[in-house]
């Protein structure tokens, strides 16, 4: 049967009309395909960056304050009645109508400790004489077991006094600043007795810490009257803030490249102040058996919550001198016995040991606890499979000028 013209026509035209829909359909699932791939791809990136910033996260915040959990011995208690945390706030016998609590605002939000002997008594005054007047606690650690001599200073009483012979700053700081029995200040100055505090107010100083968004910092030094053990202290007198060096001299290299201590991302042992966060994880970084701190100083950048390099920084707008005193270990005489016996002891007029050089025992015994410490650090990276460390491809040389 042959079919008219017009029909044969019309029937090829339909076939061709649906052979075309039928591609642009195939197209259409062909991008449609494309679009999910690319759509699932870009997700699954970005899943995984989420995951991996995540995690960085955790290593950099790895001691932030966690949320309260109940445990095996707290359970037989209610739970609104747990207090899992404390402070240093000294509380009255009583309330009469001229003494009551201080209102919310008006209580103390930031810390100073000091580890203090009677000698520098003039010097810790001038000191916290500053603090006290911004609303600061105040805790002296004695490490010469006198606190008698104290008592005629108007603030004595007022103070947190903590008494053990011949311990070191980060001794006491490591018993008695934990994380959850000061959780209520904002930032914590732990710092050495003998500073000059001339050109340093407080208040100033943790306003400029605060705009400038740092978690651990140090006041600068004046070069032409402290004792200056690194360059990266010394005040920059047209800057507010700095937070590195540029040092071509010695065997250290600083350069814009410089990623870590000591050209960036550090502050010293001496005056460090340290945000609330960032002091949860400086107190798990001390070492209860190394007591002079040595080491501690270049790994500090890595409790900075964040990027060390924009987050650890030297206040330049508010600075200190280091008068370099050295009175811990030589409080009651210059001079010590040594003796190697292993027995018990016996009169010093007894002793047949030779005398030694209190400082120069001190500072072998420094460094020979930093090296516990780099041998510490080093282990504990190794053994620690699910710890990624944050600046292991921009570590640079580090030097310790002592």
């Amino acid at each position: 049967m042959k079919y008219p013209k017009s029909f044969k026509w019309l029937s090829r035209n339909r076939i061709n009309a649906d052979g075309g829909a039928y591609g642009a359909r195939m197209r259409q699932l062909q991008f449609m395909g494309i679009l999910c791939t690319v759509i699932l791809f870009v997700g699954y990136r970005t899943t995984t960056y989420q995951h991996q910033h995540s995690e960085m996260e955790d290593r950099l915040h790895l001691f932030e304050m966690e949320p309260y959990k109940e445990s095996e011995e707290l359970k037989y208690l209610p739970r609104g009645i747990v207090q899992a945390r404390s402070d240093l706030e000294l509380r009255p016998l009583w309330l009469t109508s001229s003494l009551s609590l201080k209102p919310e605002h008006e209580r103390h939000r930031n810390l100073l400790a000091i580890s203090a002997g009677i000698k520098q008594k003039e010097n810790v005054d001038t000191i916290v004489q500053k603090f006290i007047s911004e609303n600061f606690t105040v805790m002296l650690f004695h490490y010469d077991c006198n606190v008698d001599g104290w008592k005629d200073l108007e603030w004595s009483n007022k103070a947190i006094h903590i008494v053990a012979l011949n311990q070191t700053k980060w001794w006491f700081a490591k018993r008695f600043l934990h994380p959850d029995v000061i959780s209520i200040y904002d930032y914590i100055f732990i710092w050495d007795e003998d500073l000059g505090v001339k050109n340093f107010h407080p208040g100033r100083y943790l306003k400029i810490m605060k705009s400038e968004g740092l978690e651990i910092s140090q006041p600068a030094l004046d070069a032409d009257l402290s004792e200056v053990h690194h360059r990266i202290t010394i005040r920059k007198r047209k800057k507010k803030v700095h937070r590195r060096i540029y040092e071509n001299r010695g065997s250290v290299r600083c350069s814009e490249d410089s990623k870590g201590p000591p050209c960036t991302g550090w502050v010293e042992g001496m005056a460090p102040v340290f945000s609330r966060s960032a002091w949860r994880c400086a107190w798990h970084l001390i070492q209860n058996d190394l007591v002079h701190g040595w080491g501690m100083d270049m790994k500090l950048g890595y409790c900075g919550q964040g990027d060390r390099t924009k987050k650890v920084g030297v206040i330049d707008g508010e600075f200190i001198v280091h008068q370099g005193v050295q009175t811990l270990g030589g409080s009651y005489t210059k001079k010590v016995y040594k003796d190697n016996s292993h027995e018990e002891s016996v009169p010093l007029q007894r002793r047949s040991a030779a005398a030694v050089d209190v400082r120069s025992e001190i500072r072998r015994q420094s460094t020979s606890e930093l090296n516990i410490f780099k041998k510490r650090w080093e282990k504990a990276a190794r053994e620690d499979k699910n710890w990624i460390d944050p600046y292991k491809q921009s570590q640079t040389r580090s030097l310790r000028f002592i």
